[in-house]
């Protein structure tokens, strides 16, 4: 069974081909981040107008590496939220057009965090990944959140970030650093020139519960550079050295809080494995404690899968399709969801 992914909740034009929701067949990424880092952040209107250029060159890419046609492909998934409204729009308007144009293809509509998650079944061995139930931290720009899995298509939320998401603050930390959009790649490669200690931050803790706060944290960070007088100036006089430092101690206490309350959820909840998935989990300082001290197995997609791609949209799928079956099949009066919730 081959399905075409499509994936446009942000700021990447990612179309895909997927068999059998293993078998990668293509995975085509337009990325839009160079474009964006001159504002220092994503501009939703020019992530709209963009992803109207790219579409269609995505599309034609994606089939013909996996050298398919339109009458080879027996699915079409596509984002329809969460994400930016107008981003959204063009992924879906385009998967109607083409299933249309493909003489009625089967369309369904795919939430953008189930996509992070379905990604490690492209990594993994399918016996792997049938040990339900899962717990999954889905950790993003625009996401913190700890979902239970406890089959196909059935999630529950049970944790989420009351503020920033880990990616956004990333961002707003490498802001504050003088560093280069997006913030987390900056971060996690500039704290590699560190040799020396660096100062505490705090990780913040909501009492009585397993929700992630970081806005308290970005403070902290702000009060710091302040001190230092390397905020609100220009830092680009400021010792890379010393840039190293607090960016190490930033990516230590974000890491150190998603592991602490993820590592409470599995005490909480009678699960089989851990799953790490969307951007953030990209991260090797994350990855690396994750295994560490997870009393679980843990599965992690390699880091081109955790990001926003086509794929994971297309194997999310299948296995909705596998789930579900027809009756969730031909949603031509699916619209944009900007504020979509799992489960």
């Amino acid at each position: 069974m081959k399905v075409l992914g499509i994936e446009t909740s942000c700021d990447e034009t990612a179309v895909s081909v997927v068999e059998d929701g293993t078998n990668l067949l293509s995975n085509v990424i337009a990325s839009q981040a160079e474009m964006h880092a001159k504002f220092g952040g994503i501009v939703p209107e020019v992530a709209s107008r963009q992803h109207l250029l790219t579409i269609i060159p995505t599309i034609e890419e994606a089939l013909n590496q996996s050298k398919c046609d339109l009458s080879d492909l027996d699915l079409i998934a596509v984002t329809n939220g969460p994400g930016l409204a107008g981003a959204l729009l063009v992924g879906v308007n385009s998967a109607k057009g083409l299933a249309m144009a493909g003489g009625n293809i089967p369309l369904i509509g795919i939430n953008h965090l189930s996509g992070h998650i379905y990604a490690s079944w492209l990594d993994e061995e399918p016996e792997t990944m049938s040990e339900f139930p899962f717990l999954c931290l889905v950790a993003s720009g625009g996401h913190t959140d700890l979902i239970l899995m406890k089959q196909h298509s059935e999630f529950e939320l049970i944790a989420r970030t009351r503020d920033d998401a880990a990616g956004e603050a990333f961002d707003k930390a490498a802001r504050i650093l003088g560093l280069k959009f997006p913030g987390g790649p900056e971060i996690e490669k500039i704290s590699k020139l560190n040799n020396k200690s660096y100062p505490k931050l705090p990780r913040p803790l909501i009492k009585g519960s397993l929700d992630f706060s970081f806005s308290g944290l970005k403070s902290s960070l702000i009060r710091y550079a302040e001190e230092k007088k390397w905020y609100p100036k220009n830092n680009n006089t400021i010792d890379p050295e010393d840039i190293s430092e607090v960016a190490s101690a930033f990516q230590e206490a974000v890491v150190d809080t998603l592991i602490r309350n993820t590592l409470k959820a599995i005490e909480q909840y009678n699960v089989n494995a851990l799953i790490l998935g969307g951007g953030v989990t990209a991260n090797s300082l994350l990855r690396e404690k994750a295994k560490l001290k997870s009393p679980v197995p843990v599965i992690i997609p390699s880091p081109k899968l955790c990001t926003d791609n086509g794929a994971m949209i297309a194997t999310a799928g299948y296995f909705e399709y596998e789930s579900l079956g027809t009756n969730q099949l031909h949603q031509w009066d699916m619209d944009a969801i900007p504020n979509l919730k799992l489960g």
